[in-house]
Order: C-alpha cells, then sequence, then structure tokens
C-alpha cells in the first residue's frame, strides 16, 4: 500500500474514533474513488503516490465546483459544506504555488520555448509542455494558463 493512501486510512480511522463526521466521510469517500479507480480497466493494480495525489487533486476540485454551484443556487449551508469537505483533502496536497513563483516558471517555460523557436501566442502549446509537469499538482490549469497567455502577450 503506498504511503499516502496509508495515511489516509489511518487519518479515516482516527476521524471515526473522533466522531468527526466531515472529515471520515470526506477521506470515506476519497478512499472510495482511490479504491475504483485502482479496479478500473483490465486488470487491478496497486496505485503510486503520484497516482493517489492526482485523485486527491481531483476530488478537491470537485467540492470547488460544487460549492460554486451550491453559493449561485443559493444553498450557503451546502457550499459551506462542499468547502469544508475541499479544505480537508487540501491537507493531503502540496502546498500551491503563489502567484510569483507560478510566474517565474512560467517565465522560464518561456524562455525554453523560445530557444525551441516558439514565439508569440502560438508558443502556447509548446510552453504549456514544459511549465505542466513542473506544477502538477500545485496549480490550477486554468492560472497557468492564463499565466502563459499573460507572459507570451506582453
Amino acid at each position: 500500500m503506498t504511503t499516502l493512501k496509508a495515511k489516509l486510512k489511518d487519518d479515516l480511522t482516527t476521524a471515526i474514533k473522533s466522531r468527526d463526521e466531515l472529515r471520515s466521510s470526506t477521506l470515506r469517500l476519497t478512499l472510495t474513488a482511490i479504491q475504483k479507480e485502482e479496479v478500473a480497466g483490465t486488470e487491478a493494480r496497486e496505485l503510486s503516490d503520484g497516482e493517489v495525489q492526482k485523485i486527491i487533486a481531483r476530488e478537491a476540485k470537485k467540492r470547488r465546483e460544487a460549492a460554486e454551484a451550491f453559493e449561485k443556487g443559493g444553498r450557503a449551508d451546502q457550499a459551506e459544506r462542499e468547502r469544508a469537505e475541499g479544505e480537508v483533502l487540501a491537507d493531503y496536497l502540496p502546498k500551491p504555488l503563489t502567484d510569483e513563483e507560478l510566474e517565474g516558471l512560467v517565465a522560464e517555460a518561456v524562455a525554453q520555448a523560445k530557444e525551441g523557436g516558439a514565439e508569440g501566442p502560438r508558443a502556447m502549446g509548446a510552453v504549456m509542455k514544459i511549465v505542466n509537469p513542473k506544477v502538477a499538482g500545485r496549480a490550477d490549469g486554468g492560472r497557468v494558463s492564463a499565466m502563459v497567455k499573460k507572459l507570451l502577450a506582453g
């Protein structure tokens, strides 16, 4: 069992014992998503920590989107619950990049793309290919894309 998955299971046990309903239900749903991914496909397999982290990030994104939808629908109580679940999941994700850190990584990728001969707005794909592995799990794709567009235009 991967160390991240083991930590989730241990934390679930602790949450159940301390009767922390929010944390235990969130971790249960996340572990179910992980288990579903492990048995998907032609044969069952053990996920790596990186794969487990991607699933946790996907679950956190679902919570953010659900919170926004509930907010628009006038269900503030449900939106607050979704945000709280997202915060529980954020504990298991790497610290997000600040705007300055992201800009530095993107600027570096733009410079690499220019060395490769890609310039201007058409270089978007080349820059994204370079920068995505560096920011994986630490910055939302929309944020990265916006920063790349800004630096390519300016």
